[in-house]
């Protein structure tokens, strides 16, 4: 679909580009500081590919665009999202510059413990700009997905972001998830994201995020105040759960969703996996409470598995628990495995 909601009428467009880093990341075999881990596990990484891969494997056509280098990692990186089911035919080789990687702790992001290490700098996804990537392919699909990670690797990515951001023609709806890392950001990075915030069309952004990187106090509603021009703002609101704004040709309509009840195994991906959620439920013209609920599901889910990414739950299982009653969704407990079981109990946790 384009910014105004109408299809594409090219042949071969797909539900959802992303476009963005990934890189190849390694696992501690066993909790510790990254000084004592003996041996880590190979694995990929990146808050656009992650969303491609969900939208996968929930039945939806996507494609990932980003570039690799000419190396292993880079082979492994491409093999992995395409095992997905994701197209990355748009992916780049760069005969010059290293895949990225990095290496994390097993502790939660959230503990003082938790330790990572980006080895990212001069990575073939920084060389992503204007002329670098297939611009008729990023243009392809009724939605592109963008987070504000990738205008930090270099100038010509914060260009190539802004360019994409930027009104023109035929331009498809542009998902943007603030995705706000301060590590990456030495000066300019509050204003950046904000410049791009306002130019998408669907916005994903924390309260957290929001207010370490803009000041915004006052919850949900502060953070519209300040970010008014996205047709749809999501704004997540932790364990309170999260608030769409959505303008519409007579006014604005909100609608606010309580979290879920959730036995965590690991909080990694889990933004990701919630923005997946209510891009395929906008993908099927749901509901502002359904498109909430559904990206509170497919959050469930990453936060039930200890890896980035996790088997989303069958359609019609997530269609089901969407339109459950208020009553009946405060009761839900989701624990592990509880997408492969088909069923779900109140207040108890699936095995």
């Amino acid at each position: 679909m384009t910014a105004d909601g109408q299809p594409s009428a090219d042949p071969d467009a797909v539900d959802v580009v992303a476009l963005g880093e990934s890189m190849v990341t390694f696992l501690p075999t066993r909790p510790g500081r990254l000084a004592d881990v003996p041996s880590f596990a190979r694995g990929i990484g990146g808050a656009e590919s992650n969303v491609v891969c969900t939208l996968a494997a929930a039945g939806h056509s996507a494609r990932w665009v980003g570039r690799v280098g000419a190396d292993g990692f880079g082979r492994h990186l491409v093999e992995r999202i395409a095992s997905h089911g994701v197209d990355t035919s748009a992916v780049r080789v760069d005969p010059d510059r290293p895949t990225g990687i990095y290496f994390r702790t097993a502790a939660d992001r959230a503990t003082d413990a938790h330790e990572v290490a980006y080895y990212r700098a001069g990575s073939a996804a920084s060389a992503l700009s204007v002329d670098t990537v297939d611009l008729a392919a990023v243009d392809a699909g009724r939605v592109l997905h963008l987070s504000g990670i990738t205008p930090a690797l270099s100038v010509d990515c914060l260009e190539l972001m802004r360019a994409l951001t930027s009104p023109r023609p035929g331009r498809p709806l542009v998902s943007f998830d603030v995705n706000f890392r301060p590590a990456l950001w030495r000066d300019g990075g509050s204003c950046v994201l904000l410049e791009l915030a306002r130019g998408a069309d669907l916005v994903f952004v924390g309260v957290d995020e929001a207010e370490d990187a803009w000041g915004a106090r006052g919850g949900a509603d502060a953070v519209r105040h300040l970010l008014p021009e996205p047709r749809v703002l999501v704004v997540k609101e932790g364990p309170h759960g999260a608030t769409v704004y959505e303008r519409t040709d007579t006014g604005e309509r909100t609608a606010h969703v309580p979290a879920l009840t959730v036995d965590v195994v690991a909080t990694v991906g889990a933004g990701d996996a919630f923005a997946a959620g209510f891009l395929s439920a906008t993908l099927r013209g749901l509901p502002a409470r359904d498109r909430l609920r559904h990206g509170h599901l497919m959050a469930a889910a990453a936060l039930t598995v200890p890896g980035d990414l996790a088997a989303p739950p069958a359609r019609d299982h997530a269609d089901r628990l969407a339109a459950l009653d208020d009553q009946a969704w405060g009761r839900l407990r989701l624990g592990p495995h509880w997408t492969g079981t088909g069923q779900v109990t109140e207040e108890t946790s699936t095995a």
